[in-house]
């Protein structure tokens, strides 16, 4: 099980980064603040993914890929942000393997790319 993000400035950092959107979630990743030995995750959902029990089973569904695609492909010092869509509780497992893996693909492109998208400021103290 990968460490996850928890506090709300976290997620919030995150924000601030670069992302992917895909059609059965949204990825944001961005430098870490206090990088552990791998990468962090997080993971949301809003209302608009339906009530309590379809978003409960959205973010499980997202759980299980990132415990096996970024615990894999996740780079160490990287935060990743998991959001999902309206059609993630029902997607098709496989193809919704296939967008975090195109998402993942097309961040890391992003930030190797262009790392003054990534401004990773000092924590404030």
């Amino acid at each position: 099980m990968l460490p996850r993000l928890k506090r709300r400035a976290d997620f919030k950092h995150v924000a601030g980064g670069v992302r992917w959107a895909a059609p059965g979630l949204v990825l944001q990743a961005r430098t870490d603040l206090s990088p552990p030995d791998g990468p962090r995750v997080g993971f949301t959902a809003s209302r608009k993914v339906g009530g309590a029990v379809q978003r409960n089973r959205a973010k499980r569904r997202l759980r299980v890929l990132a415990d096996d695609l970024i615990a894999r492909c996740g780079r160490p010092g990287i935060a990743y942000v998991l959001i999902a869509r309206g059609t993630t509780p029902d997607r098709d497992f496989a193809l919704l393997r296939a967008d975090l893996e195109e998402a993942l693909s097309r961040v890391h492109r992003r930030l190797d790319r262009d790392p003054a998208r990534d401004p990773a400021p000092a924590r404030p103290d």
